[in-house]
């Protein structure tokens, strides 16, 4: 065992600071990737492959070797106020090998001598420091063998003691997050004062507005909607004022089911993904004042908000844009091409449409003005944080900028973001840093939910993909875990059968009625879907209406008006008592949020594994074949 000599200071900031992973002898990294309350520089250290730590202006920073990745370390035994007790596991049993391992409170290690090894019990107890930080702060554990990378521990502390119980957490600990997104047209009209189309023969009403505000939002935390569901955090799609006119155009080459009249439409900007004014909510879904009443409502209910915000594109209309006309990639390619919908050739200047033109935000004044119009919401409302749009399409250095004027203007302010990156773990994670990103969706394990549930692929897929986050991400990292989301068809629809993956989704939704398929399996599967998403580790996001197993196709057939209780059959209506069964019990058990992830048994068909926590263990089995699952808790104190 190895570890720090440094005592704990306890004036430090305790928000864990996340690791460098080494990837060649010399690392090179902005100083705010790590540290974003500092100024910036370019920082080269020399690094030998194996855990260590680095001492980085007054911070202990871990350092994770290039070595394969592997679960097995866990907490045990009864919770004590200065000790900390924990074993290495294979095969389901308690493993001696010889481990180099590092423990930090907040971001500073402690000594060596803290960590004892029992030989005959094979466990280790680290015994905590007499000064401790005040408040919350974080216990982290890294261990590496010979040969591997074991998974970290990660163990909120209150007031310097071990916190064990899940009503000691508050809503401003990410990992007790389970997000609920929102696309504010299509989820429920509170104030029809507000309500507006466009009433264009050139717009079917399927993308036209459908009334949906921030007075819905409202009225639903007030009559309980939320909190029976147990959801804690509502990510709201964009509300700052977009275009009053049509944009866009889809041909219909196989028809509509709406009016096959109609060649083609147009569309509003219902979705709220077109900026024209940054700083303005816009009049269609309301005011300032019911966005204030909004987040103070949701916050009486210990729910936080984070917003929906765009920076990549303004909308040609934005009086921002047309003051300055240059500000935009070059939409032609060197090689002559148009560079539209590139997403990975040219991901960081790609446009979307030619309506929404792609910001160059590797130039300073760009990145400044929307890094300040970020912060605006910030400033203005009493937000929770930030969910980002289309984060691979906008370079590092816009996520440097945004999170350095955060840290620096609101210190002591909980604020938590996530982005949206399609793409490899690499990619995805170079976003997920402490001066970036906190999380991001993890796309990779929706897929392969869909293979493995939907298309008969194996469960030890889902195994390896958790795997792989795990090793990319961390251990107990707080990435998005998403049932779906506005862009995707909808889970319940791929699970029945109705329409597979690998159709078209948008020309499915438009031609013909996407429903449910076969019922009793697709429910069952949609089910087994959010089981996963709420007890594998990161934070599981519902998108309006997963929760009962909407149905339909791609955009726009995925955003149909919510509907509530007195709107679902007999089969939406019971998975929606499971899923809420299951929500409840993930925020009753604090295993299911920061407990340790150890596989038990996976084969073609089952998927077994524990989430462990200081002697309180949920076990977890799926069974993909015969479309069950079972939750079992019990308490292991030796």
């Amino acid at each position: 065992m190895t570890g720090c000599t440094r005592t704990v200071v306890p004036t430090l900031p305790q928000t864990p600071i996340m690791p460098i992973h080494r990837t060649s002898d010399t690392v090179v990294f902005h100083r705010t990737d790590y540290l974003p309350w500092l100024e910036d520089s370019i920082i080269r250290m020399p690094l030998a492959n194996r855990l260590q730590t680095v001492h980085l202006n007054g911070y202990d920073i871990v350092v994770l070797p290039d070595k394969p990745f592997s679960f097995g370390l866990a907490t045990m035994g009864q919770p004590r106020r200065d000790q900390v007790e924990f074993a290495l596991y294979k095969n389901g049993k308690r493993h001696s090998e010889f481990l180099k391992m590092y423990a930090l409170v907040g971001n500073e290690c402690l000594d060596s001598s803290r960590i004892e090894y029992d030989n005959d019990r094979m466990v280790y107890t680290l015994t905590l420091p007499f000064t401790m930080p005040k408040g919350r702060s974080w216990l982290r554990i890294y261990a590496q063998s010979a040969t591997h990378l074991y998974n970290d521990l990660l163990i909120p502390l209150q007031d310097g003691v071990p916190v064990s119980n899940a009503k000691e957490l508050t809503r401003h600990d990410p990992h007790t997050q389970v997000l609920y997104s929102i696309l504010v047209d299509r989820f429920h009209n509170g104030n029809e004062a507000n309500d507006w189309k466009i009433n264009s023969p050139e717009v079917l009403d399927i993308v036209d507005y459908q009334g949906g505000d921030l007075a819905g939002i409202t009225a639903k935390i007030q009559n309980g909607f939320f909190d029976s569901l147990g959801v804690n955090t509502l990510w709201i799609s964009p509300i700052s004022q977009n275009p009053w006119d049509a944009w866009g155009r889809y041909p219909f080459v196989h028809g509509n089911k709406y009016d096959p009249s109609r060649k083609y439409t147009k569309f509003s900007a219902y979705h709220g993904y077109w900026p024209t004014l940054q700083t303005q909510v816009d009049k269609r879904f309301g005011t300032e004042g019911e966005l204030d009443t909004l987040l103070a409502t949701a916050h009486q209910h210990n729910i936080n908000v984070i917003l929906d915000y765009v920076a990549n594109h303004l909308h040609i209309q934005s009086p921002t844009y047309q003051q300055h006309p240059d500000w935009h990639t070059d939409s032609i390619l060197p090689d002559g091409r148009r560079n539209f919908e590139l997403w990975d050739e040219a991901r960081l200047t790609t446009w979307f449409d030619t309506h929404i033109p792609t910001l160059d935000l590797e130039r300073e004044e760009i990145c400044e003005n929307m890094t300040d119009t970020a912060i605006y919401w910030l400033t203005r409302f009493d937000l929770d944080g930030f969910r980002h749009d289309a984060c691979k399409h906008i370079p590092e250095n816009y996520w440097r900028m945004l999170t350095h004027k955060m840290v620096q203007q609101f210190p002591e302010r909980p604020l938590w973001m996530i982005g949206e990156t399609y793409g490899s773990p690499e990619l995805i994670g170079s976003y997920v840093k402490t001066g970036m990103l906190d999380a991001q969706f993890d796309f990779n394990v929706y897929f392969t939910l869909i293979d493995v549930l939907c298309n008969g692929g194996s469960m030890e897929n889902v195994l390896k993909v958790v795997e792989e986050s795990a090793a990319a991400y961390g251990s107990h990292h707080t990435m998005g875990n998403i049932s779906g989301n506005h862009d995707q068809i909808r889970f319940a629809s791929l699970a029945g059968g109705d329409i597979r993956s690998w159709d078209n989704g948008k020309e499915e939704g438009w031609t013909r009625t996407v429903g449910i398929g076969n019922a009793q399996v697709g429910y069952r599967r949609a089910l087994l879907q959010e089981v996963l998403n709420l007890t594998l580790p990161g934070v599981p996001c519902i998108y309006q209406g997963d929760e009962y197993g909407e149905v339909g196709g791609g955009d726009p057939d995925n955003r149909h008006m919510m509907r509530f209780d007195e709107n679902l059959n007999e089969d939406e209506q019971e998975m929606k008592r499971r899923v809420r069964e299951i929500i409840r019990l993930r925020r009753s058990l604090i295993a299911l949020q920061y407990g340790d992830f150890l596989p038990v048994n996976c084969d073609k068909d089952v998927f077994t594994f524990d989430r462990t926590y200081m002697g309180q263990t949920v076990r977890v089995g799926i069974n993909r074949k015969n479309l069950s699952y079972t939750i079992q808790t019990f308490t292991i104190h030796e």
